[in-house]
């Protein structure tokens, strides 16, 4: 499918010729400009863009009645500006500008006032971007703006913490160096241009930031920030329910004290390839059982043509998955299992278009045929695919997607918003994604003429083994050669170049873009039931788009009863999604989606989007559900891409792998990655057509409309569900499953895992699921996080992946330790988890009514998160429904067992789950596993799926 981006010029000229006058006549304010973008006719927010005094930009968000706020703050450099001999320097002064400031010296002092005030904090370095966000409980954006400021004014880079987060950076980096994302990567980088920045190594290890006597890090450190850091250089998006006046008060001083070195826009760059370089070929060896190919075409760069898009007009067509699709044609072939268009790195003079291809094993071996239908299908869109009609049905779609636009969570509305603001005029910030302002045939040509078999790099990963004398990335190691493409062997075999077509007209399209009549209910009711079929329904026309969400829940008693209907049931929904995917690809593109899912208790299928067309989708959907047509050879690719997956889960990260066997091991019908490999391996074609059909002979279905629907349209829907689906079903009963209790005490797991970190996780279990119990440990996790993880990663650097969690799963409370360690054993890390917990029992001993009252304020307002749109309202509905939790408060009942804990009681719950650790699971990896250690595991697991349920209250 295309991606798309958004792409953004300079300020036009006569927008700045108004900037200047009003600047000669606002010589004592404190900004240049106010200005006011155009925002979406949906959008109840109000906006105000300024210019300030340091040439810093903001765009400032007043959104009545929101409880949380927001900010992000965007600056122009980024790991492609790192010094030559100190790779990974921007991605470390990112990591600095955490620690401590003039004003708030303690290292851990911001991160421990976002946390107690209910909120969340990150940052990110890009090539040409590093990015700052934050977001906080409303009312105390005041004070978080002025500790998030003094990062970028006045920041202290003390000396003490240079070495351990210099050990943190490492951390991160061997943390990631088995993933195939960024072994990719770097492999990538071989093939372009060795002059152009993009080709550096942008995280960083102890290496290229030696910290000696003869090299210190810190004096580096700080230059870079003078030469880089700049108020000119400099984006803030700032987002809360406070007025746009008060949100100015609140900016100006604490901003505009960003000093402004005056360092313009940024630097000119090499040609991302030189001559002679392309057409080229890249293989890569994998460690997991993927296969991807990637086609990357060195383009003009885009970011000036945000208005029109040329490149996201092109990708649309190439990513296209509708009949007679490149992706179309190749799946049905049996080659490809999924293909994405879209824009790849952009310097701001030369960027990248790239097709993205997953590959099955036979397509593996039909690369350069797949290369050869994939040029001829360029060829098609050439000649073929520039059309204004087809322009303006992309026009039109994305002036009712701008149009009805939701509302995002402000912590990523104002990270999107500040990188934007740098790249648009103001004007257009908010609509920027959305512009497709005129038909730009000339522009499409373009991009068009770059698209060719000379101009390419194909870049192939696979787990074929490339030869002891390959050449191995610097970083991570990996194999891959690089050479010429032939391009005389790309040819498109004629029996499939046959079947390529271009897009049709879109039939789904939304014309009724009418709100229905009538108040918008406060939750579901029960609008029909039978002895099959019940059907919730509530209208909900707050968020005033004309969309609403239908799910069906289909529970089977065959869904889970063993590994083998587990891996049945994933079987059955791909033999399902494929016959559907070209012909609801365009319900995609038109704004209306569905997914089909198994889960626990069966499969649920949810379609979600503009209601004007929604029963069409559902007519076609139901029939392929009730019987759907198998073929042999999609059952084999399905079966193999079932099986990589689960034998991947062995390249994950040791603390994902350590939650996965927690999970398998406790939660009832989740079979472990083992039990499911055995499966998948002998299971049959024959297997699989008798489990579509005993599927739905016994079913126990749920349907719930909510939104944009009329108590008449829901009713047609549920007929049609009967109609199309459950004619020949009689009723079952499937009882929800529930969560295995611990054994009294601790119980250890060493779980064999292939990764050079150490993996280590706690996991805490309660004594029951009852609403007082869940609050306790959710509080817990809230005051035991920040201290945790300064302690065991910004302290001890014991690792990058750290931190307390409250590990819930089905309503059974837990509390979960985490941690992953590039240097530390299990027992190091076990030794300083008891010390830190020895150590908080008496900090827990000393809470103040005051402390504990704002830790409860930052629980209850994460649980008491307002709707922002139908989706937040629709799963909520959805989950108390499917939990039998019909007076739909469960969050509201929640709040206030939170609100009831006392002091003493939250001790005492910290004192059973982490001193005493009264029934609790410690999970740590190994890389030497023994025979007695298997033999242990399988016994242990053996113990843990005999349990009984943890009890209800």
């Amino acid at each position: 499918m295309p991606r798309t981006a958004s792409f953004t010029p300079g300020l036009p000229r006569a927008l700045r010729w108004l900037l200047l006058t009003l600047t000669m006549t606002l010589l004592t304010s404190p900004t240049l400009a106010a200005q006011t973008p155009v925002k979406s006719s949906n959008d109840r927010n109000h906006y105000r863009h300024l210019t300030l005094e340091n040439d810093l930009q903001v765009l400032l968000v007043s959104a009545p009645g929101s409880e949380k706020a927001a900010a992000s703050l965007n600056v122009a450099i980024g790991s492609g500006d790192d010094p030559a001999d100190r790779a990974g320097l921007a991605h470390f002064l990112e990591h600095m500008l955490f620690l401590g400031t003039e004003k708030y010296p303690e290292p851990g002092e911001y991160q421990q006032f976002i946390s107690s005030h209910g909120g969340h904090h990150n940052a990110f370095t890009a090539f040409r971007d590093t990015n700052y966000f934050f977001d906080v409980q409303a009312e105390h954006l005041q004070p978080a703006l002025d500790r998030f400021a003094q990062q970028f004014s006045a920041p202290l880079f003390t000396t003490d913490l240079v070495e351990r987060e210099r050990r943190a950076v490492h951390s991160e980096f061997t943390a990631k160096m088995r993933e195939d994302g960024r072994r990719f990567h770097a492999a990538k980088k071989e093939a372009f241009n060795p002059d152009h920045p993009y080709t550096g190594f942008s995280v960083g290890n102890m290496t290229t930031l030696e910290d000696t006597e003869t090299n210190p890090l810190r004096p580096d450190l700080v230059q870079f920030w003078r030469e880089h850091y700049s108020a000119d250089r400099m984006t803030l998006a700032v987002y809360g329910p406070q007025s746009l006046d008060q949100l100015e008060a609140m900016v100006l001083p604490r901003f505009g004290a960003i000093e402004n070195r005056q360092l313009g826009s940024g630097r000119d760059y090499p040609p991302m390839f030189r001559d002679g370089d392309l057409p080229a070929l890249l293989q890569v060896e994998a460690l997991r059982d993927l296969r991807t190919l990637t086609l990357s075409f060195p383009i003009a760069s885009q970011i000036a043509n945000y208005r029109t898009k040329p490149a996201s007009y092109v990708a649309s067509l190439l990513g296209h998955e509708g009949p007679g699709s490149l992706f179309d044609v190749l799946k049905t072939a049996g080659w490809v299992e999924s293909l994405s268009a879209g824009s790849g790195t952009d310097d701001g003079h030369q960027a990248t278009l790239e097709l993205n291809m997953s590959l099955t094993p036979k397509g593996l071996e039909h690369r350069d045929d797949i290369l050869g239908l994939t040029f001829a299908y360029i060829d098609q869109v050439r000649q073929h695919g520039i059309s204004e009609q087809r322009f303006e049905e992309m026009q039109q779609q994305a002036t009712i997607n701008f149009r009805f636009q939701e509302k995002q969570e402000p912590i990523h509305r104002v990270t999107r918003l500040s990188m934007e603001l740098r790249h648009v005029a103001p004007e257009d910030v908010l609509r920027a994604p959305w512009m497709m302002e005129r038909y730009d045939p000339q522009g499409y040509r373009a991009v068009l003429n770059q698209l060719t078999p000379d101009n390419v790099l194909v870049s192939e990963l696979s787990q074929q083994e490339l030869g002891d004398d390959a050449p191995t990335t610097a970083w991570y190691n990996t194999p891959y050669r690089l050479g010429p493409l032939d391009t005389e062997a790309l040819t498109a075999p004629a029996g499939l170049a046959d079947q390529l077509a271009l897009p049709e007209p879109n039939p789904f399209l939304p014309e009724n873009l009418e709100l229905v009549a009538g108040e918008t209910m406060e939750h579901p009711e029960i609008i029909a039931s039978d002895d099959l079929l019940t059907t919730w329904y509530a209208r909900d026309t707050r968020f005033d788009t004309p969309k609403a969400n239908v799910f069906l829940s289909l529970r089977s008693p065959v869904a889970r009863d063993t590994a083998r209907d587990a891996v049945l049931s994933k079987l059955l929904v791909d033999a399902i999604k494929t016959n559907l995917n070209a012909w609801a690809y365009p319900a995609r593109l038109a704004g209306l989606d569905y997914s089909l899912y198994a889960h626990l208790r069966g499969l649920t299928l949810r379609i979600g989007g503009y209601n004007d067309k929604q029963h069409r989708l559902l007519t076609r959907i139901l029939p392929q559900i009730a019987n759907p047509t198998l073929d042999p050879q999609r059952f084999a690719i399905a079966r193999r891409n079932l099986l990589d997956a689960l034998r991947n889960k062995a390249q994950a990260r040791p603390v994902q792998q350590l939650a996965d066997f927690i999970q398998t091991s406790l939660i009832q019908g989740a079979w472990p990655t083992d039990a499911q490999i055995a499966a998948a391996e002998s299971v049959t074609f024959e297997e699989l057509q008798a489990y579509a059909q005993r599927f739905t002979r016994a079913l126990d279905p749920v349907l719930m409309v909510h939104g944009n629907a009329t108590e008449a349209s829901a009713l047609n829907l549920a007929a049609l569900v009967n109609a199309l689906l459950l004619t020949d079903t009689r009723p079952a009963q499937v009882a929800s499953r529930s969560v295995r209790a611990l054994p009294d005490g601790e119980t250890r797991a060493a779980v064999a895992i292939e990764h050079p970190d150490t993996g280590y996780t706690l996991y805490s279990q309660g004594e029951d699921s009852s609403f007082r119990e869940r609050a306790r440990f959710r509080l817990l996790a809230q005051v035991i996080g920040s201290p945790f993880y300064e302690e065991i990663r910004t302290r001890r650097q014991l690792g990058y992946i750290v931190y307390a969690t409250s590990f819930e799963m089905l309503e059974t409370p837990a509390l979960g330790l985490v941690v992953q360690s590039p240097e530390a054993s299990a027992d190091d890390i076990e030794v300083a988890v008891t010390d830190f917990t020895e150590a908080f029992d008496q900090q827990l001993a000393e809470l103040t009514e005051t402390k504990l009252a704002r830790e409860k304020q930052a629980v209850i307002s994460g649980l008491l998160d307002q709707d922002r749109k139908l989706g937040d309202a629709s799963q909520r509905f959805w989950r108390e429904i499917d939990r039998e939790q019909l007076s739909f408060d469960s969050r509201q009942r929640l709040a206030d067992a939170v609100r009831a804990i006392s002091a003493e009681e939250l001790h005492q719950t910290f004192r059973r789950a982490l001193l005493e650790r009264t029934r609790a699971l410690r999970a740590v990896s190994t890389d030497q596993p023994s025979d007695d250690q298997s033999k242990a595991i399988q016994q242990l697991v053996e113990q843990l799926t005999s349990q009984p349920a943890v009890p209800a209250s």
